[in-house]
């Protein structure tokens, strides 16, 4: 099988500067890992602090065009690795994912639960509706049908109460930062197939610069072992959002190599 390499570069409701310039480093970088030629998605612009209800129907181009990427890649049988801005560009992916494997589960390796509702949002953030959206609590127009029983969130630590109670009505399992052993989440995941999103504000701040910085996260060398521990005939694709680049005294080089030998361990040999 060989790799396809998506980069998101259309504004997704980015609210800071850097999460474009982090996917086009990030997709650079994986496309020389992996040796292919990226497809880029999505033409860059200013990031803007608006409301979801802004920010979703301005992305509907963008989403509409990632959403048709990933599925070229998945009919010609490649592994796709998208390096998306903003996790809001996974309202593009998961109802694929959805639809192609629906026995598939979802890790959601993220500080956040992404999973307000319009009712509940308190800052309108669309990146913070995304997988609620996927899960079917409310209708972004770009499709759901993700089973929120097959979803797990991974590293998460920053939920607000209204999440909370989304997220346990729906099903949706939660492991903190200390209870996001690989042990655990092969449990979990039972040898099903796998789809995995990266959000890298998961880790302690430090490491690799995100906008939206949560202490007590895990390490790099932390998901290194999760990703290592999942059979590779067993995940479908992987998507990496959230790379804050430009942060002052956060070499960009440094976090490219970061990323990519995280990465790595996905990939390589068993």
């Amino acid at each position: 099988m060989g790799y396809e390499v998506v980069v998101s570069q259309g504004r997704v409701a980015d609210r800071t500067a850097g999460a474009l310039m982090g996917a086009a480093l990030t997709g650079a970088a994986l496309g020389e890992c992996l040796g292919v030629a990226p497809t880029v998605v999505g033409t860059p612009s200013a990031p803007h602090t608006d409301d979801w209800s802004v920010s979703l129907p301005a992305a509907t181009a963008v989403l509409t065009a990632l959403r048709q990427a990933l599925g070229r890649a998945l009919d010609q049988d490649a592994f796709p690795v998208l390096a998306t801005n903003t996790c809001a560009a996974s309202l593009a992916t998961l109802p694929e994912v959805a639809r192609r494997f629906p026995d598939a589960v979802v890790l959601w390796i993220d500080a956040h639960g992404d999973f307000h509702t319009p009712d509940t949002t308190p800052s309108g953030y669309l990146g913070g509706m995304v997988l609620a959206a996927a899960c079917g609590l409310w209708d972004s127009g770009h499709g759901a049908g993700l089973n929120p029983a097959q979803v797990a969130l991974v590293g998460a630590r920053d939920l607000d109460p209204a999440e909370v109670d989304h997220l346990d009505r729906a099903g949706v399992r939660v492991f903190g930062p200390q209870a996001s052993t690989p042990q655990a989440i092969a449990s979990f995941v039972a040898g099903r197939p796998v789809w995995i999103h990266v959000d890298w504000d998961v880790l302690e701040p430090g490491y690799i610069p995100a906008a939206y910085k949560v202490p007590h996260g895990l390490r790099p060398r932390d998901v290194a072992a999760l990703f290592a521990s999942l059979p590779r005939e067993q995940v479908r694709g992987v998507e990496l959002a959230e790379f804050e680049a430009g942060e002052p005294g956060v070499p960009e080089a440094l976090s490219i190599e970061l990323i990519i030998e995280t990465f790595g361990y996905l990939i390589g040999p068993r």
